[in-house]
């Protein structure tokens, strides 16, 4: 008894083809994607580019009070007022640094959102063409099979 194997390949070529696809609807989605993705990756590197210029700044100017604060001074009570004025100076630095990060998050929030929109709309766009396109081709194969 000789058994014969099937070949699936042809088998799935064979129902593949059975199924007419519109690969443009895919590539438009691909490309949807794709756009997306350089948005958001141009918020992220404007954000971190923010971010690194408020850190970069903060550190050079808590450098430089430290730079002050280390200095020889001529009475006891002299150190006192330095440290004072270095906290206080501080504390001020900290709050506008935290200040402008919220900005930035704020600034990448909202570009977030505007994206996401977009692209859903897009993308819903995209779909109902891609819906309408194989709705027509339905109906054209059952009108075809029908008068046949």
């Amino acid at each position: 008894m000789v058994t014969k194997t099937n070949d699936l390949t042809k088998m799935m070529q064979d129902m593949m083809s059975a199924f007419p696809m519109d690969t443009r609807a895919m590539q438009d989605a691909f490309k949807t994607q794709a756009t997306l993705g350089e948005k958001m990756s141009k918020v992220a590197l404007e954000a971190a580019e923010k971010s690194t210029d408020i850190s970069s700044k903060y550190t050079k100017e808590t450098l430089s009070k430290i730079a002050s604060l280390s200095t020889v001074k001529d009475e006891p009570t002299d150190y006192t007022k330095a440290m004072t004025d270095f906290a206080s100076a501080q504390a001020e630095m900290t709050a506008e640094t935290m200040a402008a990060f919220a900005e930035v998050a704020k600034k990448v929030q909202m570009e977030t959102v505007e994206l996401m929109l977009a692209a859903g709309k897009d993308m819903s766009e995209d779909a109902t063409a891609a819906v309408k396109k194989a709705t027509a081709e339905v109906t054209s194969a059952a009108k075809k099979a029908t008068v046949a």
